[in-house]
């Protein structure tokens, strides 16, 4: 369990921070970019939760402790000194979110148009999470070019911007407040 009892501790005054491994590395390092929009996700999807059911509730609290469990993966490099017992994203996260996004799915009507972020305040909140999401997962893409990652990071994350899309329709009363696109509509 992480324990803190100082909030500030100056190690970052110079433009550094420390892995999970104890390594320092610049603020602007990829890593760093990835983990710390994996927390932007986070900060956002807490927004929605402002705005849901408490079934919709505990599903996104779920997910925003997968989060925290995906930052701690991220920022504790595979080839590290710590990488041996390192928390690391599971398949069975993965798992747990898709059958989520079928179950939620299945009460859907099919698509004929991209959807418009927007129906209701939750689902817009849900499509600002979901494009943070592929950012996030578009940063840690790039890291796997470039070192080592877990590749259930990188899963999970592609799962998550498709669940959090699912549960936008969702929380749009299953779609009936969806906003299409139309293309051309404004010409």
């Amino acid at each position: 369990m992480v324990r803190l009892t100082r909030i500030y501790t100056r190690g970052g005054d110079n433009g550094e921070t420390s892995l999970g491994d104890g390594s320092r590395v610049p603020k602007h390092a990829l890593r760093v970019a990835a983990y710390g929009t994996v927390d932007e996700v986070n900060a956002a999807i807490g927004i929605v939760r402002l705005h849901i059911d408490p079934e919709v509730d505990a599903m996104l609290g779920r997910i925003q402790n997968d989060l925290f469990d995906l930052g701690a993966d991220l920022c504790t490099p595979e080839d590290g000194h710590r990488a041996a017992g390192a928390l690391r994203i599971a398949a069975a996260q993965i798992v747990r979110l898709e059958q989520e996004i079928d179950a939620m799915n299945a009460s859907l009507r099919p698509l004929d148009s991209f959807i418009l972020p927007g129906g209701s305040a939750a689902a817009a909140h849900l499509h600002l999470a979901r494009t943070i999401a592929r950012r996030a997962e578009r940063l840690v893409s790039d890291l796997a070019q470039r070192e080592p990652v877990n590749p259930e990071a990188l899963k999970y994350l592609n799962r998550l911007s498709d669940h959090l899309f699912v549960l936008g329709r969702r929380v749009n009363d299953n779609g009936v407040r969806d906003v299409l696109w139309v293309p051309g509509a404004n010409r």
